[in-house]
């Protein structure tokens, strides 16, 4: 039961930068990875198919004997996560933007928020934002686009700079000092976003947290691996693996990526 793997699923290519931050904490934890590329990005489709989506990706970590299901997309979490914990019996970790540490930190109050349209709409954002960020002015921003430029390996294209940059200016007009990366996708933006964004603004993403929530729960859970050799990691997508590759390449670690019609 405890050497069963975590399974971890997003809308692509993104939810790797969660995994990461699993990895780096949990080493000794295997790990089983889906990429839905096929259906991202997940932020512009309906509540509804958004859950359908959820149920898919559940189903098959289930059945591949997963103790633990991440689920690497904020989009995902915020639409789909309560319908998730009804119906199975797997604990899920969920993801939602960091509002809460911003909030607290900013000292300009005003804080902003990267996100997909399914994030920045659903009611799980803006409760969150109601209960952590009171007398705090939330600058939302939909990222359209982005999604589908990381997951097409146009990372670091003139394109991406340029549609970047027209989402980053009008906030940094309104007076953001923290910037809060409402999908796992962006944290691969953050070297672009530092060259865009003055010193005092500070970005904010939850991987880190999520990490350290995923420990909790297998501890609380005692689902903690027993194992002392690093873990064994299996990525698959329904997408070009070649992309997924080149977002793993500076992981040196034993993993494999393959392609799945799932």
């Amino acid at each position: 039961m405890k050497n069963r793997p975590i399974g971890i699923f997003d809308s692509g290519i993104g939810g790797t930068s969660i995994w990461g931050e699993i990895q780096e904490l949990l080493p000794f934890e295997n790990c089983i990875y889906l990429a839905d590329s096929k259906n991202a990005p997940y932020g512009e489709k309906s509540k509804e198919r958004i859950v359908e989506l959820s149920i898919k990706n559940t189903e098959y970590l289930i059945g591949q004997d997963c103790k633990l299901i991440v689920v690497a997309c904020n989009t995902a979490t915020t639409n789909a996560i309560s319908h998730l914990r009804q119906n199975y019996q797997v604990p899920f970790i969920g993801i939602e933007p960091a509002i809460k540490p911003a909030a607290i930190n900013s000292t300009s109050k005003t804080v902003g928020v990267l996100a997909t349209q399914g994030t920045l709409s659903s009611s799980l954002f803006h409760s969150t934002a109601k209960n952590h960020a009171a007398g705090i002015t939330i600058v939302e921003q939909k990222g359209t686009g982005l999604v589908e430029m990381i997951e097409n390996g146009e990372l670091n294209s003139s394109k991406m700079y340029r549609t970047l940059e027209g989402y980053i200016l009008p906030m940094l007009e309104k007076g953001i000092d923290y910037l809060v990366l409402g999908c796992t996708h962006y944290p691969y933006l953050i070297p672009l976003l530092k060259k865009m964004l003055p010193p005092n603004v500070k970005i904010i993403d939850s991987g880190q947290a999520v990490a350290k929530q995923t420990k909790a729960i297998l501890e609380q859970k005692g689902l903690v691996t027993t194992s002392t050799e690093m873990g064994i990691h299996q990525f698959y997508t329904n997408g070009d693996e070649k992309v997924l590759k080149n977002f793993l390449l500076a992981a040196n670690l034993n993993l494999t990526v393959s392609f799945l019609d799932f």
